[in-house]
């Protein structure tokens, strides 16, 4: 399954450079369609999400499309959660992480689908830092839980609540990431349940798809990369759905 995993994990790598995911919204079902359970599936989509996170959000940073400020605290709310959510896993039965999956796509479609076309330099609106601190939290110890990095849900309370900009908030959730999943991966390792060594296949080759993906990104309308958005989250969905049911 190496070849196999690496090809997933390049395509994954792409994915959360263009649309600002960690890439678990596709890899946990992807890797559950292919055998794994979805346990081992969360801990593999964690390790990816580390890699490709950070190595994404320095990219941005670099092209001038992250802002650290608000992002710092939704951030370190991001981590508080995200070792909270590290520990939620082993608790909580795989059919009911899958419902919840399904769950939170239906609300991120809903988010997205609301928030109107702001243009790319628009100015940004902002919250106190503690609510910053607690938003972060909350996302991140509920999607951490579910292999998803909490962009799947912050990207769409930025663009359509905060009115961010579409790039702006896929860059911002992107950063988001590396806060929630380093501090996934810790509660993981912790607990002990955790996929090291495919995990390390897929994140490794994930760093490949991140540059194309993050290329790609810079180079599509705004309009057109929202669309794209609504159609990645409707794919997951599609497959979880597909998984649960048939």
């Amino acid at each position: 399954m190496g070849i196999e995993l690496v090809v997933i994990g390049i395509i994954i790598g792409a994915i959360s450079g263009f649309f600002g995911v960690g890439g678990g919204m596709i890899l946990v079902p992807l890797l559950v369609t292919i055998g794994f359970d979805i346990k081992t599936a969360i801990g593999i989509s964690i390790i990816q999400m580390v890699f490709s996170s950070i190595y994404g959000s320095y990219l941005n940073f670099k092209k001038g499309s992250l802002n650290l400020g608000d992002g710092l605290f939704v951030g370190v709310g991001g981590f508080v959660g995200g070792f909270i959510g590290g520990y939620i896993t082993q608790y909580v039965t795989s059919s009911s992480l899958e419902y919840l999956f399904v769950g939170l796509m239906l609300f991120a479609l809903y988010k997205l689908f609301k928030s109107t076309k702001i243009a790319d330099d628009a100015p940004t609106k902002s919250l106190h830092w503690l609510v910053l601190f607690f938003v972060g939290m909350a996302i991140s110890s509920f999607t951490i839980s579910l292999g998803v990095g909490g962009s799947i849900l912050l990207t769409p309370i930025l663009a359509g609540i905060l009115h961010y900009p579409i790039k702006k908030a896929v860059s911002a959730g992107l950063f988001f990431v590396v806060f929630s999943s380093v501090a996934g991966l810790i509660g993981r390792l912790i607990s002990g349940h955790l996929d090291i060594t495919n995990g390390l296949q897929v994140g490794v080759a994930s760093l490949i798809g991140v540059f194309v993906g993050i290329w790609l990104k810079d180079h599509v309308t705004s309009h057109n990369h929202k669309l794209l958005i609504i159609g990645l989250y409707t794919l997951s969905l599609l497959l979880m759905v597909k998984k649960i049911w048939l």
